[in-house]
């Protein structure tokens, strides 16, 4: 699967990580400001969300985007999917932390396997 089609789980500390590369970002919208989204990320940072045209998201409901990473503040969104209104961003971000954790990322992501 080529790199393109590819796209890691992150929250808002891992997004330097990601520059120019696909992620998904689980979110909850805090404020719109035109073509611009400010998400709060499952780790409680904040992360700026370049929308879609025509991009409807609920203040009081989750998403998750997928998107190209701008800069270590900002996605730019590819498709956005809602994830209703009760979803536990505590446990999304352990989630996203125990994925990118040393002794788990090596053994998904190690070549040849």
């Amino acid at each position: 699967m080529g790199d393109s089609l590819t796209s890691t789980r992150v929250n808002s500390a891992l997004l330097p990580r990601y520059a120019g590369k696909n992620v998904r970002l689980t979110c909850r919208p805090i404020k719109f400001m035109g073509s611009t989204a400010t998400v709060a990320a499952p780790d409680g940072g904040e992360v700026t969300v370049t929308l879609l045209p025509d991009t409807h998201m609920a203040p009081d409901a989750y998403y998750e985007v997928i998107g190209s990473v701008v800069n270590p503040t900002t996605i730019k969104m590819y498709q956005c999917i809602d994830m209703g209104t009760n979803l536990d961003m505590k446990l999304v971000d352990d989630t996203i932390k125990l994925m990118h954790d040393q002794r788990f990322y090596a053994k998904m992501f190690s070549p040849g396997d």
